[in-house]
C-alpha cells in the first residue's frame, strides 16, 4: 500500500506531463528555432522548452501553492511544504529540434530530500512510464491497460547492450569518446539515443541493460532514476555513491556492478 500522499503527487505529476507532452507534440512549429543556448553553442534550448516548463508549473502551483521547484529552464522555488518537484520539460531538446522522436518530458516530486514519484511522458512513441516509492514501476502504451515494468534478467557484461550519452562540451565529449571506445570492445553494443530519461525508462522496460553517463543534472535524473529502481534496476554513480554529476550508471543486477567498475578504472567521471 503506497502512501495517499505519493499517489497525489504522482497524479499531479501524469496530468502536467500529459499536458505538456501535448503541447510539444501539437504545439511544435514547422520553423522552430534555437532561443538560446547553454553550455556551449551546440547544447541549446528552444521557445518549447520554455513554454512546457511554465505549463507545467503553471499547473501544478495552481493545485499545490506552497511546493517547490527545481525545473532546467529556470524554475527555482523553495517552497515551505517539504514537496518539491523536480522538471525537466523537454529532455531531449536536439532530438526536438531535428524532429527525431526520442524526447521526452520528465517531472519528479521529493518529499523532504527523497523522490517519492516519478512520470517520464514519451509522446511520439506513445508511452508514459511512472512510479512511487515502493509501488513499482509501471507503463502505458499501445498495449492494454498498464504494465509492470521489470528489467531484464541478468547477463553476462559481454552480452550487455548498453547506452550512454555525450556532452555538448568539446573537451568533456573527447573524453567521453575515448572511455566508449575502451568499453565498447568489453559490450555487445552501445547506443546512444539522445535523452537521459528515457534511456533510463528502457532499462526499467528491459529494452536495454545498462545506461551510464557524466555530466547530468538532478532533472534529467529523478523521474528516470525512481522508475528503474523501482522495477528492480540498481543505480549508482561512482562506487558507493549516487548517482551525480560526475557520473550516473544503471544497469540489471548483473551488469550494474562490472559496469561500473569499468567506468571508474576508465576514468568516465573526469574531465
Amino acid at each position: 500500500m503506497t502512501d495517499p500522499l505519493h499517489q497525489e503527487l504522482l497524479a499531479l505529476a501524469q496530468e502536467a506531463a500529459y499536458k505538456a507532452g501535448a503541447l510539444l507534440r501539437d504545439g511544435r512549429p514547422a520553423d522552430l528555432a534555437v532561443a538560446a543556448t547553454k553550455s556551449s553553442p551546440i547544447d541549446v534550448v528552444t521557445e518549447m522548452d520554455i513554454a512546457a516548463e511554465k505549463l507545467i508549473t503553471d499547473l501544478i502551483s495552481e493545485q499545490r501553492p506552497d511546493d517547490g521547484f527545481l525545473g532546467e529552464e529556470g524554475a527555482s522555488v523553495t517552497g515551505t511544504s517539504g514537496v518539491r518537484w523536480v522538471i525537466d520539460p523537454l529532455d531531449g531538446t536536439v532530438n526536438y529540434l531535428y524532429g527525431l522522436p526520442t524526447w521526452s518530458v520528465s517531472i519528479a516530486a521529493e518529499l523532504h530530500g527523497e523522490t517519492v514519484a516519478g512520470v517520464v511522458a514519451i509522446p511520439m512513441r506513445g508511452e508514459t512510464f511512472h512510479a512511487v516509492l515502493g509501488g513499482g514501476a509501471w507503463a502505458t502504451g499501445a498495449w492494454e491497460g498498464e504494465r509492470r515494468l521489470t528489467c531484464r534478467p541478468a547477463a553476462p557484461l559481454e552480452q550487455a547492450l548498453v547506452s550512454t550519452g555525450f556532452n555538448y562540451v568539446t573537451e568533456v565529449r573527447a573524453h567521453q569518446a575515448d572511455v566508449a571506445q575502451k568499453l565498447i570492445p568489453l559490450l555487445r553494443d552501445i547506443r546512444r539515443g539522445g535523452s537521459a530519461a528515457v534511456d533510463l525508462c528502457d532499462v526499467a522496460a528491459g529494452r536495454l541493460d545498462g545506461y551510464y553517463e557524466r555530466g547530468l543534472n538532478p532533472w534529467d535524473l529523478a523521474a528516470g532514476d525512481l522508475i528503474a529502481r523501482e522495477a528492480g534496476a540498481l543505480t549508482g554513480g561512482r562506487p558507493g555513491e549516487r548517482p551525480a554529476r560526475d557520473l550516473a550508471v544503471a544497469g540489471t543486477p548483473g551488469v550494474f556492478e562490472p559496469l561500473q567498475r569499468l567506468l571508474e578504472g576508465f576514468g568516465a567521471w573526469r574531465d
